[in-house]
């Protein structure tokens, strides 16, 4: 590995997440405080002023402001940088649009929180499920290091001339943002070497000028819609190459689109997205230890979805329990939607159970996810379910 010695220190993933900003060499922030993200953007800001980071700060008076300016900073041919938080990135809703369809390659970290109303400033994944259909790549951390490391990947992903998608780097608030961790930061030289200068397609100059985010009409409107999409379904063999190649030179692997952990022989497997995996993995281990065939996959990408990972993943499963951290209102957990659908056409599917669970920040302890596994092995092949809240 090339470089310094990697520095170690107990950190929490919102500072994390400004240390990757800082190695990416992001030349422009653009940022609104809100719960539970305003540490990365603060953190950010004190780099700035020490001289540790060669950046401007755009203090805007909105959300939606903030990621113009990205997308400003973008057309001038710099890496920009911009987190939010739930309202925030509500707010943000039209311009996640515009900046995926113009095909803008940012990078945005979304600690989640739940949505207003009722008022709650706590972790669930309301905020990112709602932007899941704008167009963003969304990838889902688990740990303070994956947060870090995923912001770095995230760059090369998104830069990909192949790609040129904006990627959503989504950590849950508070359990991954405001607790500290282990972790490890590589330094400037190897990163350099991961992530080369960012090298455009098309800038703003006035001696080689461009239409930049123009009309489309007709066949034109659906012909860069489509290639839209054929760039969201090149992002899964970019997201698995790029994940490689850091491992590489990191030597951390997180598995591509999605991670499997003790599947083989499984009957029934559990499903999740964020920092409920790590809770997950021990109740996986422990009902292991009584003999039980169960395991669990921990989704990575939620956008583009891992459908043929999932299929391939379960094709010899009885049972699947999905633990969603949102609602889709008057359907189920958006992961199970997206699972069952994905598993439609096998010629012996697994029964998908829904369990909607940790909203507005509320727990989920290891006896409920117990509970979701003995659920999932007694279940009845093909047996229809609706989703239930185990919140309650």
């Amino acid at each position: 590995m090339p470089g310094k010695a990697p520095v170690k220190k107990y950190i929490t993933a919102n500072e994390a997440v400004a240390h990757a900003a800082r190695l990416a060499r992001v030349e422009v922030i653009a940022a609104y405080p809100i719960t539970p993200q305003t540490s990365i953007v603060e953190k950010l800001a004190s780099f700035i002023a020490s001289g540790e980071m060669d950046a401007d700060f755009i203090k805007v008076e909105s959300e939606h402001s903030a990621l113009t300016a990205c997308m400003g900073a973008r057309m001038a041919g710099v890496r920009a940088f911009t987190s939010t938080s739930s309202q925030g990135l509500e707010y943000m809703h039209e311009m996640l649009a515009y900046s995926s369809g113009g095909r803008y390659p940012l990078v945005m970290a979304n600690v989640c929180r739940s949505v207003a109303l009722p008022w709650s400033i706590w972790g669930d994944q309301q905020d990112a499920i709602q932007q899941r259909d704008t167009g963003w790549i969304q990838l889902f951390t688990e740990t303070a290091q994956e947060a870090l490391d995923m912001v770095l990947q995230a760059y090369r992903i998104a830069e990909d001339h192949r790609i040129l998608l904006p990627v959503m780097i989504c950590l849950d608030g508070f359990i991954q943002s405001h607790t500290e961790e282990l972790v490890e930061i590589p330094d400037q030289e190897s990163v350099d070497a991961f992530l080369p200068p960012y090298d455009p397609v098309v800038t703003l100059d006035v001696d080689d000028p461009h239409s930049i985010s123009v009309g489309g009409f007709g066949k034109h409107y659906a012909a860069w819609r489509k290639e839209q999409q054929e760039a969201a379904e090149r992002a899964k063999e970019v997201i698995v190459e790029v994940g490689d190649e850091f491992a590489r030179i990191f030597g951390r692997h997180y598995g591509g689109l999605i991670e499997a952990y003790r599947i083989e022989g499984a009957q029934a497997v559990l499903l999740t997205m964020g920092a409920l995996v790590g809770t997950a993995r021990e109740v996986v281990d422990e009902m292991r230890a009584e003999g039980k065939a169960v395991g669990l996959i921990k989704v990575r990408a939620f956008r583009p979805f891992p459908a043929e990972e999932l299929r391939q993943a379960l094709s010899q499963v009885k049972a699947a329990a999905v633990l969603d951290r949102d609602c889709s209102y008057g359907y189920e957990g958006a992961l199970a939607t997206d699972l069952k659908a994905a598993l439609y056409g096998l010629a012996n599917p697994p029964a998908v159970l829904g369990f909607i669970g940790g909203l507005g920040g509320a727990d989920v302890p290891p006896e409920r996810m117990r509970y979701m596994l003995e659920r999932a092995l007694s279940v009845k092949k093909g047996a229809p379910s609706s989703a239930e809240f185990i919140d309650l």
